[in-house]
């Protein structure tokens, strides 16, 4: 049975989400990891405590703080209304505000385990040589930990997929804007649509499978596993 126009926006509105998330992540949490992979003191424990939180609170408290934070009358919202003249609560860039916390230990934790295991030999080898700290990264570090990478961005893209808690809290139920996959079951199993319900469940539990085969085949469980 072929998608409807609605199921291909639903999807095709993931996958973006799924996508700049990802990107967003990687962006950020790549140097967070480096820095908390190499730093052990009070600050560096705060500061990874912060990046698990996600793993451990309910999504709807999350959420219901963000929407406080993104709210129009909130400085953070009034300043988005100011530069765009749209809300920033209910819209994607909300849905991805959220995401990027609420995934940010699926990729900082791998990253930073990977870190933590390079040989520091190495490293400093590298700097006797006279290589910069960014070439060290850029020909020692980035090839040592190229399958962490993989399964971090792997992480970060399915939980996004999956999120449902915080988006509701902060996107809602807008179709076209920020309908997602997981709030759009819901919307068919709420309004009794069962046989559409069933196949995008299926479809995402297929998804979920072939990507943590991926993950494990090329991994192993050690190296992505996140932890508390």
């Amino acid at each position: 049975m072929p998608l409807s126009p609605a199921e291909v926006d639903v999807i095709g509105l993931t996958a973006s989400l799924a996508a700049v998330t990802t990107v967003i992540l990687l962006l950020l949490g790549t140097p967070l990891a480096w820095w908390l992979a190499n730093r052990r003191s009070n600050t560096s424990a705060v500061i990874e405590a912060l990046v698990a939180l996600p793993l451990v609170l309910p999504p709807t408290v999350l959420g219901f703080y963000l929407l406080l934070a993104l709210a129009p009358d909130s400085p953070l919202g009034q300043l988005w209304q100011q530069l765009t003249g749209t809300r920033l609560a209910f819209s994607f860039s909300a849905l991805v505000i959220g995401s990027v916390i609420y995934s940010l230990p699926f990729v900082v934790q791998p990253l930073q385990s990977a870190f933590q295991s390079l040989p520091r030999g190495l490293l400093q080898a590298g700097a006797t040589l006279g290589a910069t700290p960014w070439d060290q990264f850029r020909s020692l570090v980035l090839p040592l930990t190229r399958r962490s990478f993989i399964a971090a961005a792997s992480l970060g893209f399915a939980h996004t997929v999956g999120e449902f808690g915080v988006v509701l809290m902060i996107g809602g139920n807008i179709p076209g804007e920020t309908q997602v996959l997981s709030i759009a079951l819901y919307d068919q199993v709420e309004t009794l649509r069962f046989d559409e319900a069933h196949r995008m469940a299926g479809g995402l539990v297929v998804f979920s499978l072939a990507l943590l085969f991926f993950i494990y085949r090329n991994n192993g469980p050690v190296a992505w596993r996140v932890k508390v």
